[in-house]
């Protein structure tokens, strides 16, 4: 008997945070390759967690998810970017962003369609593509200024007669760029122009750094009624195990998301919904503090970089610092990677395999700061070695 996988999928095998997280595990080193943090989300959040289980929240949630945390979404869209959503018909629970993502995409895309991406680009994004027959037209990121931005030419090249959405990651994993509003806008038009929708990332929203703004691609004129966004808990409150996201839309949009994810996974953890509604209304400046945090161990790590020798490009969100090579004398990101567990004992991550254009990501690694300082320090300590 062949390989039982169906064709479409049988490119994609284990990804590449499990692979690189395995082999931290198995050389003992210290994992700054998958984006998880070492330390916990607001303790009162974790107790509404452990409340609602002990009061017997435990049963299947509505479908759509709970009415108190789709009323908490659609308050944090309109108080933070003046956005409205009926709770109740625009807002729609998932089981993360992941699902988020993908119910969205497989709802709103099918065989011979085309998705525009932005490469790099979270690894799920092809395979979810993949999974609905649909085939990736991917816009590169590149380096200008010391940030990862791309050609407005090239944008609008990659349109064609087939293409029927635009997928958007901004705060942006793993280049760490958050769209300016220049560059919204760019997509924006292209949207419009051409009848498209925008499913839009970003569950780095509240992760900024240095005074950077994050700004809905919804937030744009014309765009609200195209435009499918994605969002979670995990990132924004150091609870990555939950899987709780939320997408947000226009009605028809929120029916289409649903009719697939109720065939998937149907609903989402209880308890976590609860929680999650909570630290909404009541935890963002336990947020801000977490961001504030964040920054200091970015520049905590990139100072230990550049000191090893990397050129770091500074990211304006996310935890994920851009580190090129070629100063230390390699050029493939990937023989790099593979061999930092036994020249230094530390895990990153190859950028190259978030492209399609594999060339384009060879010089870079993906380093994650989302840990305590101390782990931080050993690991440039160690970095330091590879000089």
């Amino acid at each position: 008997m062949g390989d039982p996988l169906v064709p479409r999928m049988q490119g994609f095998g284990t990804t590449i945070f499990a692979e690189m997280s395995a082999l931290a595990v198995a050389t003992g080193s210290i994992n700054l390759g998958q984006g998880f943090p070492d330390t916990d989300g607001p303790p009162k959040m974790l107790e509404t967690a452990v409340e609602a289980i002990r009061s017997g929240g435990n049963q299947y949630p509505p479908g759509p998810g709970l009415p108190e945390l789709r009323e908490a979404v659609a308050a944090q869209r309109l108080e933070r970017y003046g956005l409205e959503f009926d709770p109740a018909t625009e807002v729609f629970v998932t089981v993360g962003a992941t699902e988020g993502i993908a119910a969205s995409v497989l709802a709103l895309t099918g065989p011979g369609d085309e998705v525009i991406v932005f490469e790099p680009y979270y690894d799920s994004y092809a395979a979810t593509i993949a999974l609905a027959g649909a085939v990736r037209r991917p816009v590169t990121l590149r380096p200008v200024e010391g940030r990862f931005t791309f050609d407005p030419d090239e944008l609008r090249a990659a349109v064609g007669p087939r293409t029927r959405a635009v997928l958007v990651n901004s705060p942006h994993n793993p280049a760490g760029t958050v769209f300016t509003r220049e560059e919204l806008e760019v997509i924006a038009g292209v949207c419009r122009e051409h009848d498209l929708i925008a499913i839009t990332d970003e569950v780095y929203e509240y992760l900024t750094f240095d005074d950077t703004e994050h700004i809905p691609l919804a937030t744009l004129d014309g765009m609200r009624e195209r435009t499918v966004s994605i969002s979670s808990t995990g990132k924004t409150f150091s609870v990555t195990g939950w899987k709780t996201g939320w997408v947000t839309a226009p009605a028809p949009y929120i029916r289409a998301v649903q009719t697939v994810k109720q065939f998937v996974t149907y609903a989402t953890g209880g308890p976590w919904q609860r929680a999650t509604a909570y630290a909404l209304r009541n935890e963002l400046p336990w947020v801000a503090e977490l961001r504030t945090s964040l920054q200091a161990k970015r520049d905590r790590l990139i100072t230990g970089l550049e000191a090893a020798g990397f050129t770091a490009y500074r990211p304006q969100g996310t935890y994920f610092v851009q580190a090129d090579i070629r100063p230390l004398g390699y050029t493939d990101g990937m023989e790099l990677a593979k061999a930092l567990p036994d020249k230094a004992g530390v895990v990153a991550i190859p950028t190259q395999v978030f492209y399609d254009h594999a060339e384009a990501g060879a010089p870079f690694v993906r380093f994650a700061f989302c840990k305590k300082d101390e782990v931080i320090d050993e690991a440039v300590e160690r970095l330091a070695n590879l000089r």
